[in-house]
């Protein structure tokens, strides 16, 4: 059945579709690298060590963790997420860049070309400074073609979400992203987490 939500703006009556719910996935900083820096940083031939299993099939967070140094300051303790990539990338919220001193852009996961630069990712045998790579993630859900089916959505389209509770709000601009190996879930940030006062499993509102 399709549901409708009517909101008035000072001009304008929009008509807003609910599409269906997601459950949430908060995601912190982070690393994932390439088999050539993991080893510049952990030692030659180096495999990560998988602690947890994510909630996309065959990602994990690994037990390494590396720190990362900007033009104006530290984190500490960053994890990186497996498996290894062609590409090393760098996702950060806007909180962590204002403390590295960087300004990245906000990006689909692997579209590195342009991003930012400016910081070294440092491990027990080695650093690599980075002259790209560094991202905020572009808000998103992961869906497999069953449920973009049930939803009526295509991969690459855009569209809401809305989050209920004291701070409820509506986040605009959220990629979908369709794959048959994905599972359903809708990836943000933490800034964008906090704001909203949402914790991991919690259900969103997919709105068109």
């Amino acid at each position: 059945m399709q549901v409708f939500t009517i909101s008035k703006g000072r001009d304008v009556i929009m008509a807003e579709q609910v599409l269906g719910k997601v459950p949430v996935g908060i995601s912190n900083r982070h690393v994932h690298l390439s088999q050539e820096d993991l080893e510049k940083l952990f030692g030659e031939g180096y495999q990560l060590t998988n602690i947890k299993d994510l909630s996309q099939p065959g990602q994990f967070a690994a037990e390494e963790t590396v720190t990362l140094v900007g033009p104006k300051g530290v984190l500490q303790r960053v994890r990186v997420l497996g498996p290894v990539r062609s590409k090393t990338q760098v996702e950060v919220s806007r909180t962590d860049a204002f403390a590295l001193g960087v300004r990245p852009p906000v990006r689909d996961s692997g579209e590195l070309n342009g991003s930012s630069g400016q910081v070294t990712v440092v491990g027990p045998k080695g650093a690599v400074t980075l002259s790209e790579g560094v991202i905020l993630a572009k808000r998103h859900i992961h869906m497999t073609p069953a449920d973009a089916e049930a939803f009526g959505l295509k991969d690459k389209e855009i569209v809401k979400i809305r989050c209920g509770g004291d701070r409820g709000l509506i986040f605009d601009q959220v990629l979908v992203r369709v794959r048959e190996d994905f599972a359903l879930d809708c990836h943000l940030d933490t800034d964008e987490a906090n704001a909203a006062m949402l914790n991991n499993g919690d259900e969103v509102e997919v709105l068109r």
